[in-house]
C-alpha cells in the first residue's frame, strides 16, 4: 500500500511543542496503521502548500522511508503507541481463541478484512491473520488475500519482536503457535 503522499520543504529549526500537547515524543516508537513501527524521528515545523503546520516526521523501521504527518491529524490517520506486555498477553488469547466463522464468499471476506486492516488496531490485524490462517488451510487464497495475510503477519510480528524485545524470527514462531491452537492442532 503506497504512503500518503506529503510535500516536504525546509524543516525550521524551532523550539519544540510541549510533549502534553502533543502526546508523542521524539525518539519514541509509535504506529503508522497498515505500514507498521514507525519512529518519531523529529516534530516540528514545515512548509506545505502556502502555509505552515507542525508535523510529526516519522522513519518506517521496515524500509526506512520518511513520512510527514501533521500533528492535528493524528487520531484522523490513527497514529498510536506500541501495544504493552499486559496487551500482548490479551492479543495471543485472542490468536488462540477458536475462529469464527468468516464470509466464504472471498470478496465479501475481503471487505470484511481490509475494514479491519485500516483501523490500526492490532486486535482486528489478529483477527484477519486468524481467519486467513483457517481459510489457507482449506483452500487457496486469493492473490490480494495472500497479500492482505502477509501483511497482517508483517504487522503483527514486528510488533510483538519489539514490545517483548525478541527477534522478529522468534515472534513469528510464537504467533504460529498460537494460530495453530486457534485450528485446534
Amino acid at each position: 500500500m503506497p504512503l500518503p503522499l506529503v510535500f516536504r520543504s525546509e524543516i525550521r529549526k524551532e523550539p519544540y511543542l510541549s510533549t502534553t500537547k502533543i502526546g508523542f515524543k521524539v525518539g519514541e516508537k509509535i504506529v503508522y496503521p497498515n505500514h507498521g513501527v514507525t519512529v518519531v524521528e523529529q516534530i516540528g515545523e514545515s512548509q506545505v502548500i502556502g502555509g505552515s503546520d507542525k508535523f510529526y516526521h516519522l522513519r518506517l523501521l521496515a524500509n526506512n522511508s520518511r513520512l510527514m504527518v501533521p500533528i492535528g491529524n493524528t487520531d484522523r490517520v490513527g497514529l498510536r503507541r506500541l501495544y504493552q506486555q499486559k496487551e500482548m498477553k490479551t492479543l495471543f488469547s485472542l490468536l488462540e481463541a477458536r475462529v469464527a466463522k468468516a464470509h466464504t464468499d472471498w470478496k465479501g471476506r475481503y471487505r470484511e478484512n481490509l475494514e479491519k486492516m485500516k483501523t490500526g488496531r492490532l486486535e482486528d490485524v489478529a483477527e484477519v491473520l486468524k481467519n486467513l490462517n483457517e481459510v489457507s488451510k482449506k483452500k487457496s487464497l486469493s492473490f490480494r488475500e495472500k497479500k492482505m495475510y502477509d501483511r497482517a503477519k508483517y504487522l503483527l510480528v514486528s510488533e510483538v519482536a519489539i514490545v517483548k524485545g525478541v527477534p522478529e524470527v522468534e515472534a513469528e514462531k510464537l504467533i504460529q503457535k498460537a494460530l495453530e491452537k486457534s485450528l485446534g492442532h
